[in-house]
């Protein structure tokens, strides 16, 4: 039965195993059949490959969905197709400065810092920034993209939880460095297309401590440090690779965790875009509450949720309609008005945001 990453699983494949995390907490079943939701907890919980069932291999596959058109207006922007130029720029340039700090042992974070700060410049407010990273193509090198994207959302964090301008430096650097560890985790073992063996697993859960011993001996805030060791963390004691509780994980680790996960959720997919920010939301709601800093994640999703008032939706049902009050105990399930009607979700069982239009 072949193994599986989790970016390569299909909705309709099938479990051949039960899928628990690293503290032993089952997370889906045996003989399940894969959802889209499924598939994003698995990546939630740091899931990092699952066997399938072969007969389940090349499920139906359905209908392609037409692009939703507020994607279609950003990909179309004049701003959009600016950003992806100067982020592959950028890029280029950023992996130059990690393999220089792998290799030689040196880092300029000035100059690491005016990366993001140049993707940053031209947006008009946080969440601009998060449209655009929604967007963006799947990168060939998606560690190093991936790095610059929580980099990207720490910055922009940072200034929702009123942070001074030095910490929102310190945090961004954090984000940039975050998981460079994963680049020095042999290719042979993060793209295997078999099963692999638990010395293996052992391996990959060991990129944060390879990250943090490449920059340790740097000249640099402990905060970075830290953020490198500490990001997979969770306040609840689930995550590794201590176990570590609230108070013992370092602050801006807990932040650059919640913009880590984000973004990973909120990643392409070979089968779809990325996921409606709501139905990210309400993984966190229900999945993270207890393992993420409540002073930073309910911040965090706020501001996201509020970002989209008034804007037009489309519901799990088919039906269109404006958001027009956010549900501050359920953030995920806001009052949508359609036409004369009114649906509060927190009220209506099995209903959802599907996408933003």
């Amino acid at each position: 039965m072949p193994k599986l990453l989790i970016h390569e699983l299909i909705p309709g494949m099938v479990t051949a195993e039960d899928v628990f995390s690293f503290n032993n907490q089952l997370i889906v079943p045996k003989d399940m059949v894969l959802t889209d939701k499924a598939i994003t907890k698995m990546e939630f919980y740091s899931i990092m490959a699952v066997n399938i069932k072969e007969s389940s291999l090349h499920p139906d596959t359905p209908e392609p969905i037409p692009e939703p058109s507020y994607s279609e207006k950003i990909r179309s922007s004049a701003k959009y197709k600016q950003f992806r130029r100067e982020y592959e720029e950028e890029m280029e340039s950023f992996k130059d400065s990690v393999n220089d700090l792998i290799t030689l042992n040196v880092m300029d974070t000035e100059a690491l810092l005016k990366k993001p700060e140049k993707l940053l410049e031209e947006s008009d407010s946080g969440i601009h920034i998060f449209d655009m990273l929604h967007n963006m193509r799947m990168y060939d090198d998606p560690t190093y993209a991936h790095c610059m994207n929580v980099a990207l959302i720490c910055n922009v964090f940072g200034s929702w939880i009123k942070m001074d301008e030095e910490d929102i430096k310190t945090l961004t650097l954090c984000g940039l460095l975050h998981d460079i560890g994963k680049i020095m985790i042999p290719d042979t073992i993060i793209t295997k297309p078999a099963k692999l063996t638990p010395e293996e697993y052992s391996v990959i859960k060991t990129h944060s401590l390879e990250g943090y011993n490449a920059i340790k001996r740097l000249n640099i805030d402990d905060h970075i440090k830290n953020a490198a060791l500490m990001h997979h963390e969770r306040c609840d004691g689930s995550g590794y690779p201590f176990g570590l509780k609230t108070n013992r994980i370092d602050r801006f680790a807990r932040i650059v965790s919640i913009a880590d996960v984000y973004d990973a959720m909120t990643s392409a997919r070979v089968y779809r875009g990325p996921l409606c920010p709501f139905q990210v939301i309400s993984i966190f709601e229900q999945e993270g509450l207890q393992k993420y800093d409540p002073e930073y994640i309910l911040i965090f999703l706020g501001y996201i949720v509020n970002t989209y008032m008034h804007n037009r939706v489309r519901l799990s049902n088919g039906m269109e309609g404006d958001i027009v009050l956010i549900n501050k105990m359920d953030l995920s399930k806001p009052m949508i008005q359609c036409g004369n009607h009114y649906i509060d979700l927190s009220r209506e069982h099995g209903l959802y945001v599907e996408a933003i239009l």
